[in-house]
């Protein structure tokens, strides 16, 4: 197979996504501990051992699906932004919350980022976690072009949305719940 500069690209060079994403599927379901090589091999329909050619270790694995979920979340904000009808920083990142909220509505980008938190002390993990809201922090500051003050409340706000679509505090008819959920979107 031919890419657009003209070299062949190898069979493992065109796995690597495939499997990449299978990974994401699976230590979405089941955490960096839970999940292993032989489901995300299974999941690819491939050996184990391809996958440990492809990624010499689990951490490896887990940061390719990391990748992959930060990828998919800030194609997701550029579209968000894109199509923002009011292109004021405020609207902008309004726009990018509300493309966030329903990329989420699937809850395997959402569940990665919560199992790569709870296992950030790996430094692999943690290095891929960090690069990852890295991208996405300059991506709101620069696209937006909204204050850092606007940006943190965003990445915030993003955050609690993680914490109430996980814990389904949005589902609890009380107070402290109505409290903490009031003004956040989040998917249904």
């Amino acid at each position: 197979m031919m890419n657009t500069r003209g070299t062949a690209l190898s069979t493992a060079e065109l796995r690597r996504p495939a499997v990449a994403a299978a990974a994401l599927s699976e230590f979405a379901r089941g955490g960096y501990h839970g999940a292993t090589v032989a489901d995300v091999a299974r999941e690819s329909r491939i050996s184990p051992a391809y996958v440990f050619k492809l990624f010499p270790r689990k951490e490896s694995l887990f940061v390719a699906a990391l990748e992959t979920c930060f990828d998919e979340i800030l194609a997701a904000l550029k579209a968000g932004a894109d199509a923002s009808p009011e292109q004021s920083p405020d609207g902008v990142l309004h726009a990018m919350g509300g493309a966030y909220a329903e990329l989420i509505r699937d809850r395997t980008l959402l569940l990665i980022q919560v199992h790569a938190q709870s296992v950030a002390d790996i430094p692999e993990i943690g290095d891929a976690l960090r690069a990852g809201l890295a991208r996405v922090t300059n991506f709101a500051k620069r696209r937006s072009g909204a204050s850092d003050d606007a940006v943190q409340r965003f990445i915030a706000y993003g955050q609690l949305c993680h914490l109430l679509v996980t814990a389904r505090i949005d589902e609890i008819p009380e107070d402290w719940a109505a409290l903490l959920s009031r003004g956040v979107r989040h998917p249904d």
